[in-house]
């Protein structure tokens, strides 16, 4: 947990929310967002591939929704790299209709050797639908467990009436990892703000994060729906791990107004 109580504005008392499927996102498009931070997570895998890829020195990451998005993104600017999955293996050639992607969607491949200053456009579904919702934000900010304390001391930093943690989810379902980095988030913006206005939403979240700290990765490994289906394949049960790290990554990031995801410079 982070230090003791921050009064972050005399003027803001935020409003802490938490989404936990997409259902509760989409419903976002009917919302004025204008005074609101969005904070995304997709911690298995897509927002921690993101938050890797920006911290071992990529230039951006456009995440895509669907195949052809993510082609036609490419063909617009040929020197980004490909990166993305489909039943958890990178794409190939034969599943893309003729393109091998660079890149799958595990964490580990996400280097400085492989992405130093390079542009990324990474096939997402969810944690893209997730960030789209919440277009017209005053910000939107991908997050994981290896960033939470990062994100969490800027948005202390810059504090706006509602603060907004956006859980992508499986498919049309909640996702037990999203909301245990969402819990994350609620325990420390709680401990650092006197006041705070924490829905009901935002305590459960900090409930059900408190119970799994002790042990992320097995909490993770064992009753999140993409954890199982991870942990049962030899190649991608180590991404597991990786995913449960906390607060190793001092970066933070913002989806831009063109999609693409770039490092907040030193301004903020």
């Amino acid at each position: 947990m982070d230090g003791g109580p921050v009064l972050v504005s005399e003027a803001i008392v935020p409003r802490l929310e938490v989404l936990f499927t997409p259902a509760d996102f989409e419903a976002l498009r009917g919302r004025d967002l204008s005074r609101a931070t969005c904070v995304v997570f997709d911690v298995l895998r897509a927002t921690t591939v993101l938050m890797t890829a920006l911290a071992n020195g990529a230039e951006s990451v456009t995440p895509a929704a669907t195949l052809a998005e993510a082609l036609g993104l490419r063909a617009a600017d040929p020197g980004a790299l490909l990166a993305g999955e489909r039943d958890g293996v990178r794409i190939t050639a034969a599943v893309s209709g003729g393109v091998d992607f660079d890149l799958g969607n595990s964490p580990r491949e996400f280097t400085a050797a492989a992405v130093g200053g390079r542009r990324i456009v990474a096939t997402t579904t969810n944690g893209t639908r997730a960030l789209r919702a919440c277009v017209g934000a005053a910000h939107v900010l991908p997050c994981s467990l290896r960033n939470v304390g990062a994100v969490s001391r800027w948005m202390l930093a810059r504090p706006t009436p509602e603060w907004l943690l956006v859980c992508s989810g499986t498919y049309e379902d909640a996702a037990y990892e999203d909301v245990l980095g969402a819990g994350a988030m609620v325990r420390r913006l709680e401990s650092a703000v006197p006041g705070l206005q924490l829905l009901d939403s935002a305590r459960l979240a900090a409930l059900i994060h408190a119970n799994a700290a002790p042990n992320l990765a097995h909490a993770m490994a064992t009753h999140a729906r993409n954890g199982r289906r991870l942990a049962a394949n030899p190649d991608l049960a180590p991404d597991i791990a990786v995913c449960a790290v906390v607060d190793d990554i001092d970066v933070v990031a913002r989806m831009d107004g063109d999609g693409a995801v770039r490092r907040c410079g030193a301004g903020g």
